[in-house]
């Protein structure tokens, strides 16, 4: 009798353990790895799927199960140390207190542990039979969450949780890895670069209009050609009259096309026949759209006007790839001179400089949802034009303003801001 007891408690403590590890493998699992393996013609994979894609009806099921096994076990062991001890306080505190340790121990603790150290494997091991039990108690577990459901609305409980969506699961992904070290900061920065297209605008990566290099169209031909030449760009816009002007856009290969049958009589050169006609976009256009639409028209450079029609800038091809992969160097780039960190772990920065660069250079998070520039977030935070030696600290930074020209701000020196010891 005594032995029946002991092996009947021990298969519904197996039987937990079985449903308690099944529950966190099932839920630990990767959706990703198993959406693949189902693709390449997993069916254990498929099961898997099935039952992560109804939470609902699987964790009801298996703490239903779960709890009939555990309520059941705890049962036998107050009949065993009764039938041992007789009726009174010491069976029953004997068996509340062997039925904790075991249950904590060996139906909770130990499968759990296993689980959450191969989770996809498990699952697909006890997809089967976990699938088996969804499907029997599928008429419990919609009742049980019917009286669940009804409760909740009674007590004013009943609100839909928040949707997750996909871009903020996969980022949130991102940054857990990598703040585990299994993602290195290069690959964090391109992997979270590639989702922040669609959050940025063309004014977010634009080059200011102040760093256009441009020509005047009514240069002698001779000097146009040369200082072309010299440039470290492919793409020139050109200019007549005020240099916001822009009358075309003068690429290398059709000037070199056009010279050569010249014979070296470059006064014969016809600008007006070898220019492309300027793209103007708007400042507000989405990222993602210019990137569209340079890939739709084959073009890798367009102007950006403000809704004036007012010249803010320049975009290519190759600065919205640099928002996923980096900066993009060649041998004709010209070093970038905006950041220069310093030996104490600050950095001077020249005002004209994107948040975004100093936030990649320093792997710093400094807000840019109100400005652009570091100069723009220092005067929208200051809420005015600062002078040459003042001091700000916002949002656990430390601005220092190196200089200022007329109305702007053209230098800064920027550090974390020490926080005060409060002991």
């Amino acid at each position: 009798m005594i032995a029946g007891y002991i092996i009947a408690i021990a298969l519904l403590l197996a039987m937990s353990g079985f449903f308690s590890g099944s529950e966190t493998a099932l839920t630990a699992a990767s959706r990703a790895r198993m959406h693949q393996l189902e693709k390449d013609g997993d069916k254990r994979a498929a099961s898997v799927n099935r039952l992560i894609s109804n939470r609902e009806g699987l964790i009801g099921s298996i703490l239903l199960g779960n709890n009939v096994v555990n309520i059941l076990a705890s049962v036998l062991a107050t009949s065993l140390f009764t039938s041992l001890f007789g009726q009174g306080g010491l069976a029953l505190a004997m068996a509340t207190g062997v039925m904790t340790l075991l249950v904590l121990v060996f139906a909770e603790v130990m499968p759990k542990t296993y689980a959450i150290s191969r989770p996809d494997t498990m699952a697909m091991t006890v997809a089967g039979p976990i699938s088996a039990l969804v499907w029997a108690a599928a008429w419990i577990v919609k009742l049980i969450q019917l009286i669940v459901n009804a409760t909740l609305k009674l007590l004013g409980l009943g609100t839909p949780a928040e949707a997750v969506s996909a871009d903020e699961e996969i980022r949130g992904a991102i940054d857990l890895h990598a703040s585990e070290g299994g993602v290195d900061l290069a690959d964090r920065a391109r992997l979270v670069g590639a989702l922040d297209l669609k959050e940025l605008t063309v004014e977010d990566v634009m080059i200011h209009r102040k760093n256009i290099k441009m020509l005047n169209a009514d240069l002698e031909p001779r000097q146009l050609v040369m200082k072309a030449l010299a440039s470290p760009h492919t793409r020139i816009p050109l200019y007549r009259g005020e240099k916001e002007e822009i009358v075309g856009i003068l690429h290398a290969k059709d000037l070199l096309r056009a010279i050569i049958p010249l014979g070296g009589d470059l006064a014969k050169l016809d600008l007006d026949a070898i220019m492309r006609k300027p793209w103007f976009v708007p400042e507000t256009t989405p990222v993602q759209d210019q990137l569209d639409g340079f890939l739709s028209t084959r073009t890798h450079f367009a102007l950006v006007v403000d809704e004036y029609g007012e010249l803010q800038g320049l975009i290519t091809l190759e600065d919205i790839l640099e928002e996923i992969v980096g900066h993009i160097h060649d041998e004709h780039d010209v070093a970038v001179q905006g950041v220069r960190p310093q030996e104490d772990g600050s950095v001077n920065v020249d005002g004209w400089v994107p948040i975004r660069d100093v936030n990649r250079a320093m792997n710093w998070e400094l807000p840019d949802e109100e400005a652009v520039t570091v100069a723009g977030l220092v005067i929208h935070e200051a809420q005015t034009i600062p002078e040459a030696g003042q001091s700000f600290v916002f949002h656990g930074y430390r601005f220092n303003v190196l200089r200022r020209q007329r109305n702007q701000v053209t230098g800064l020196n920027i550090s974390k801001a020490v926080e005060p010891d409060v002991t």
